[in-house]
């Protein structure tokens, strides 16, 4: 879905006014610059094909990651529940992936029903997903650096209300898309039609500033908050004396937060030009740069919505107490000699796990 300004109508100068060297608004261009047909065809082939690779990826690792933590629902460590509400919030997003395929492809066929609850689903993961990843950060700030003193907060019972409130939250202010989103007519006696901010002129205009500014608070503050609480962690590991598990779990937070950051920048640093742009802050020199900024803004999205077939591998697959009840699960359904190796493996390697658990229990990070 293609959250692109709602501009009102207003009156456009005539294109031969304008020289091919002057700085140009964004009315102007849009009057005056053509659209780069191989560049909008590269757009929705390469968002297409990365789509239906993410959704394929983040479907498969998301429900195995949900059908394990579920299967001991009530033994759940804290940081395994922000794990399973990481999970539904990325599967969220992942189900909505398909109608934007369809929609690239043929525009918006599913009715306005759809087009709200999709625009709901994706804008309620956004800000989810990121705050839960800064919850997760969070709670291993608080169980390693202050171990002691964080015994009481961190109970079930508490983290449980928190992501209760945190989906509450999100959910209100993820509500006015389904206000604004709605299907229209587009091209040629309406022949395509689009899910987009259609309703309300004026407010959904300011609606798509304010989601605007909601991405960035949503990327800078978990970012903020992750990069703090990954950096004290570290400095606690350093200076503690269990050197086999400290070196694991430091490179585990710097790769947790290397790969949010990798995922989410460019698709904010793109939309921040944008913004900029429709404001009137800046000007457009060419047009060039106008017709490269919507496929950039795409691309860049889709590299941000990539994150979510990562969590999993990130989050849960590198621990060795999930990678043994997954290996478990998978040789239920008749694995059988591709997980026999891993299971004898592991079956091996208890004794000595088991004897480093009491060393180790405080520095690992999941």
């Amino acid at each position: 879905m293609a959250y692109t300004l709602y501009t009102p109508d207003s009156s456009m100068s005539d294109p031969e006014e304008y020289d091919t060297d002057s700085n140009y608004t964004y009315n102007e261009l849009d009057s005056v610059c053509e659209e780069d047909l191989g560049l909008q065809t590269f757009q929705v082939t390469f968002q297409n094909v990365l789509y239906s690779l993410i959704f394929l990826l983040g479907v498969a690792g998301n429900s195995l990651m949900i059908t394990v933590l579920f299967r001991r629902w009530r033994l759940l460590r804290i940081t395994e529940i922000y794990l399973l509400h990481l999970a539904l919030a990325d599967l969220l997003l992942l189900f909505t992936f398909p109608f934007d395929i369809v929609e690239n492809t043929t525009g918006w066929l599913f009715g306005n029903f759809l087009c709200k609850m999709m625009g709901l689903g994706k804008q309620l993961n956004l800000l989810c997903g990121s705050f839960l990843l800064a919850c997760i950060g969070f709670d291993r700030y608080l169980a390693i650096v202050h171990a002691i003193t964080s015994m009481q907060s961190r109970r079930r019972r508490t983290v449980h209300l928190t992501c209760i409130l945190l989906w509450l939250v999100c959910l209100a202010l993820s509500m006015p898309n389904i206000v604004f989103l709605t299907v229209k007519g587009e091209g040629t006696h309406n022949s395509s039609f689009s899910c987009f901010f259609h309703d309300y002129e004026i407010h959904a205009h300011n609606w798509v500033l304010t989601s605007r500014v909601l991405d960035h608070v949503c990327f800078f503050l978990p970012l903020a908050i992750m990069s703090y609480c990954y950096t004290a962690v570290a400095v606690t590991l350093i200076k503690s004396q269990k050197r086999q598990a400290k070196h694991a779990a430091i490179r585990l937070a710097f790769l947790i937060t290397f790969v949010f950051f990798f995922c989410w920048l460019p698709y904010n640093i793109t939309l921040l030009i944008k913004t900029m742009v429709d404001l009137e802050v800046i000007s457009y020199q060419s047009c060039n740069l106008y017709v490269q900024l919507e496929p950039a803004l795409h691309v860049t999205k889709s590299l941000g919505f990539s994150h979510c077939c990562l969590n999993p591998f990130l989050y849960a697959f590198v621990g060795v107490r999930f990678r043994n009840e997954l290996i478990q699960l998978l040789y239920k359904p008749g694995c059988g000699r591709v997980c026999m190796p891993f299971i004898r493996a592991q079956g091996h390697s208890r004794s000595s796990i088991s004897e480093g658990v009491t060393t180790t229990s405080s520095v690992h990070m999941y």
